[in-house]
């Protein structure tokens, strides 16, 4: 790890999007501004939230060129680039570097899944690929396999590894990884209702989903936290509790998608297996969006 962190305070995993003909590039440069002027600290392109394990291979690259053009170094670009197959991550890695993305973002294998050691090779493999820094992706209620902290501390300090994003929802084992891996890994809560206790444990900042419809709310968190204001920082994280979890109350990116489509920043389009929100669902969110002001 560098002295440096990849970001410090909120990085949006941004929407993609998409319509019937296609990513359409138009509302994406856009919702690229709107996100940077509203104060986000990065931008995680062609993650989970961004369908990018839908886009195809030619859409997926175009799509991360196309979002570090667009940013202009305003903040830094992470793209996704983990995959099943360890050699499809490597060559994708190498093009988004090659691009000009500032870092990576590599979930676990899914469906194949992988022992610990298997996990340690591969993220190396991918790692010796990559010229810029990785952020380690664990979130097993979606791939099926967690990263042990004894695996984190055994991938601690291997050039290109400089971070992890930690979606697994127990505190005691993020806990447990923070205290063996020291200020070798940065870690970045990958669950918007653990920022304020991820933050307090040493992390970096959220990589959110939550920001998408609620930037300012969400830098605002991390932005008291890093003031001194743990309270105000812990009240405001209480208070965006029923946006959160009406945000995951049908599999991400559905209802974020409802609401980015409610703000105009896209179609409520998602491509199969996902299909667009359930309207007694979609009207709460709606409902909690107007109370927050963002609609």
């Amino acid at each position: 790890m560098s002295n440096q962190p990849i970001f410090r305070g909120v990085a949006t995993a941004l929407i993609t999007p998409l319509s019937d003909s296609g990513v359409d590039y138009d509302r994406l440069g856009r919702v690229i501004d709107w996100q940077i002027e509203q104060g986000v600290n990065a931008l995680v392109i062609a993650g989970t939230t961004g369908e990018g394990s839908t886009l195809d291979d030619e859409e997926h690259r175009a799509v991360v060129k196309y979002s570090v053009e667009r940013v202009a170094h305003r903040v830094p670009v992470i793209a996704g680039t983990g995959s099943n197959d360890t050699a499809y991550a490597c060559s994708l890695t190498r093009y988004c570097c090659d691009v000009g993305a500032d870092a990576m973002l590599v979930v676990t294998p899914y469906y194949n899944k992988a022992t610990q050691k298997g996990l340690i090779t591969m993220f190396k493999t991918i790692a010796d690929a990559s010229t810029k820094p990785i952020i380690l992706y664990n979130v097993p209620s979606r791939t099926g396999v967690n990263i042990e902290p004894s695996t984190y501390a055994a991938l601690a300090g291997y050039p290109n590894i400089a971070a992890i994003k930690e979606a697994n929802g127990n505190i005691s084992k993020i806990v447990e990884a923070a205290a063996v891996v020291g200020d070798k890994l940065d870690i970045y809560s990958g669950n918007d209702d653990q920022i304020v206790p991820i933050l307090a444990m040493g992390g970096q900042g959220v990589i959110s989903v939550l920001s998408n419809v609620a930037p300012k709310l969400t830098v605002e968190i991390c932005e008291r936290f890093f003031r001194g204001d743990v309270a105000g920082a812990a009240r405001l994280q209480c208070e965006l509790l029923p946006l959160i979890n009406a945000l995951f109350c049908e599999v991400n990116p559905i209802p974020v998608k409802a609401g980015m489509a409610a703000l105009g920043w896209c179609e409520n389009y998602l491509r199969l297996p996902l299909t667009p929100m359930e309207p007694e669902h979609e009207e709460k969110l709606l409902s909690l969006m107007r109370q927050h002001g963002l609609l």
